[in-house]
C-alpha cells in the first residue's frame, strides 16, 4: 500500500502540451504512472506520444477515468486549473507550479477543503512510492522501497534525505512534498494522519524549514494521536536574523519560526530533530535496526 502516487493513481496532466508538461508525463509515465490523459484548451484531439489531449479536465475524467491531476501550468492560469480539476471530479490535485499570488490560493483552498479533495503544493515536487507511481517532478532514482514515510516542506533536502536513507540500505513507502509557499492545501498534520493510516509505513520523517508555525502544531498532533515514530530537520540553523530568504513561507515574526523554536517544540514533544540531512537519517537507520 502507499499514499497518494498509488497502483490506482489515474493521472491526467494540465499542461501536457508545454515543454515542462510534456517532460514531466512521458517521465511519470516511463516510471509505471498511469498517464490517462493531458488537457490543453484548444488542442483536444491531438495526442503526446500516445497521450490523448483533451480540451477540459472533466472530459478527461469522463473519458479516460482520470483521478489524479498533476498542474504544470504558468501562475497566472494555475488557480483556474486546480479550481478547474476540482469541478471535474478528480480527488487529488499536485500543483507544481511556482508563483501564485497568496489570495488566489486563499480562494482556492477555501473552495477545495470542504469538499474533501487532496491539494499537494503549490510550489511542490509532489508524490513518489517508489516502485508503485510518481505524481510531479521528483528524480525518483534517489529513491529506494522501503517502510520510512516522508513529508517536506522542501524539494531538494526531500531528494537529499531520500538518498541518505537509500545508501543506508533504508527506503520510502511514500515521499510527499507539501511545498514551500504560505498557503498550500495539505499540511503537516495531514501528511502524519495519512502515514499513521498506512501499513506499510513504520516511520516518519519530517523535514521543516524556518518560518510559519505548521512545525510546532505537528509537534501537538504527533503527542496527541500519531504511534508511529517520527524523526525531524529543520532547515535554516544558520540562517541569518532579520533576513526573508528561501521559500515565500520561510518568513520568521521575533522568535516564532526559527529553527530553534521549532527543534524544542518537537523535542518537548519526544520528536528527536537531526541537526543536519545525514543526522536525522542516521536517527531513523538506529532506531529501525
Amino acid at each position: 500500500m502507499a499514499v497518494i502516487a498509488t497502483k490506482d493513481t489515474r493521472l491526467v496532466v494540465q499542461g501536457i502540451t508545454g515543454r515542462e508538461g510534456t517532460f514531466h508525463a512521458l517521465r511519470n509515465r516511463a516510471y509505471g504512472t498511469n498517464v490517462v490523459a493531458g488537457v490543453t484548451p484548444g488542442k483536444a484531439g491531438e495526442s503526446v506520444e500516445g497521450i490523448p489531449v483533451f480540451d477540459s479536465v472533466a472530459d478527461a475524467v469522463a473519458k479516460e477515468g482520470a483521478n489524479t491531476s498533476l498542474v504544470i501550468v504558468p501562475p497566472r492560469f494555475a488557480a483556474d486549473a486546480i479550481l478547474e480539476a476540482a469541478d471535474a471530479g478528480v480527488e487529488q490535485i499536485v500543483c507544481v507550479t511556482e508563483g501564485i499570488p497568496a489570495h488566489d490560493m486563499l480562494e482556492v483552498y477555501h473552495y477545495i477543503r470542504p469538499r474533501g479533495i487532496r491539494l499537494l503544493g503549490p510550489n511542490c515536487p509532489g508524490a513518489l512510492s517508489p516502485g508503485i507511481a510518481n505524481v510531479g517532478i521528483i528524480p525518483a532514482e534517489v529513491f529506494t522501497p522501503g517502510p520510512v514515510g516522508l513529508v517536506s516542506r522542501s524539494g531538494t533536502l526531500t531528494y537529499q534525505i531520500g538518498g541518505e536513507l537509500a545508501a543506508q540500505g533504508l527506503g520510502n513507502s511514500t515521499i510527499i512534498g507539501i511545498g514551500g509557499d504560505p498557503v498550500i492545501g495539505t499540511s503537516f498534520i495531514d501528511a502524519l494522519d495519512l502515514f499513521e493510516a498506512d501499513p506499510d509505513t513504520e516511520f516518519i520523517v519530517m523535514v521543516g524549514e524556518i518560518g510559519g508555525s505548521d512545525e510546532e502544531k505537528a509537534a501537538d498532533v504527533i503527542a496527541e494521536r500519531i504511534t508511529k515514530p517520527v524523526v525531524a530537520y529543520i532547515a535554516g540553523f544558520e540562517a541569518p536574523e532579520g533576513k526573508t530568504m528561501g521559500h515565500a513561507g520561510a518568513i520568521i515574526s521575533g522568535s516564532s519560526g526559527t529553527a530553534a523554536a521549532k527543534k524544542a517544540a518537537l523535542e518537548a514533544k519526544g520528536v528527536p530533530v537531526g541537526t543536519n540531512p545525514t543526522e536525522a537519517a542516521s536517527i531513523v537507520v538506529e532506531r529501525l535496526r
